[in-house]
């Protein structure tokens, strides 16, 4: 076994901006796919917001997440910031739409359900990734080890390699667990702005998947 600390705790190789990109251009993709009455009015603007502000991202820094620059963190922050308050109003409207008994379609009901669920998914995994420890940047240069969440690699490194760090898919696994357990499953949250993130991220999709259910049920019978 190597001497050297693992990858986590030291500098090490930056990720590549790709995954993240793609995931944040399928939730705008969702939002359009989001019924009219569920979405903010006009329906393009955010989403319209959210393209200007991921191309402005990818221009100033296309492929390596090596800069750490505060511009860039405010751009990427300023993104997920507009992702998730189309989230939150679409889910607001979907929850007052059923409450009020609107949606009649049992069909429409469950894929905009889904619409919302999954873009749920996609806004937190976002914010988990850009958030924790500083963000991609930072981790990559080691500037802050401490975790603030502790996934399994770093409990058990001897059941991985040296090279191991939390990329993009780890926290996007980790936002998917948590809407659908409710809970954290095999990732634990340190820090108390990943507790807090992760209990509203919980509750959205609580109220998303009960609702829906509930409400398609009730419309088949």
């Amino acid at each position: 076994m190597s001497d050297q600390p693992p990858a986590w705790k030291r500098p090490h190789q930056v990720e590549h901006r790709g995954p993240v990109a793609l995931a944040i251009a399928f939730a705008i993709v969702l939002q359009f796919l989001t019924p009219q009455e569920l979405a903010f009015d006009p329906k393009w603007l955010l989403p319209a917001v959210e393209v200007a502000l991921l191309l402005g991202v990818l221009v100033v820094n296309p492929f390596r997440l090596d800069r750490e620059s505060t511009a860039l963190r405010m751009l990427g922050i300023a993104l997920v910031c507009v992702a998730t308050v189309a989230l939150l109003w679409s889910t607001g409207r979907l929850v007052l739409v059923l409450v009020r008994g609107q949606h009649e379609d049992p069909g429409n009901v469950l894929l905009s359900g889904a619409v919302i669920w999954l873009t749920n998914v996609i806004v937190f995994s976002v914010w988990y990734w850009l958030t924790d420890r500083g963000g991609p940047a930072a981790r990559a240069n080691a500037r802050k080890i401490t975790p603030e969440f502790l996934f399994p690699q770093m409990t058990t490194p001897e059941l991985t390699h040296n090279e191991w760090r939390p990329l993009y898919v780890d926290y996007f696994y980790l936002a998917f667990t948590n809407s659908t357990a409710f809970s954290p499953t095999d990732t634990m949250p340190l820090a108390r702005w990943a507790k807090l993130a992760m209990t509203v991220q919980a509750c959205t999709s609580f109220l998303i998947v009960v609702l829906v259910i509930a409400r398609a049920v009730n419309a088949l019978n």
